[in-house]
């Protein structure tokens, strides 16, 4: 049995009312909840993009979903901590926590359990 459904691909921020309204009640805390939903499609460039499928009753949209990915290039340059220096470049100062290693207060009695506590 064949589906005569027309097929479309649109992406994520131009759905339709209709499409959006599904999309939402597929995946009603957004689709990062849902990421092995994502099936990437090839283009004929030889780039690819990610997609998740919405059926509505007369039509099946591939819903694109923009994905960074980490490429070599990416990761080769946060291993060598490029990525740190260029973001203190790009703020002027640090990016390491300047607190001290400390919890947040100094009352560190609260972090004990129950069992902890001895009373003499």
């Amino acid at each position: 049995m064949s589906d005569n459904r027309k097929r479309h691909v649109v992406s994520y921020e131009k759905m339709s009312e209709e499409v959006a309204a599904v999309f939402a009640q597929k995946y009603p805390r957004g689709y990062n909840d849902y990421l092995g939903d994502l099936v990437q499609y090839p283009k004929p460039d030889g780039t690819f993009f990610y997609a998740v499928t919405i059926e509505i009753p007369d039509a099946i949209y591939l819903v694109k979903i923009n994905v960074k990915t980490d490429d070599l290039e990416d990761v080769e340059r946060w291993l060598e901590g490029e990525d740190v220096a260029a973001a203190e470049a790009a703020t002027g100062g640090t990016t390491e926590d300047d607190s001290s290693d400390t919890l947040p207060d100094d009352n560190i009695a609260q972090y004990g359990s129950s069992s902890d506590d001895t009373d003499e």
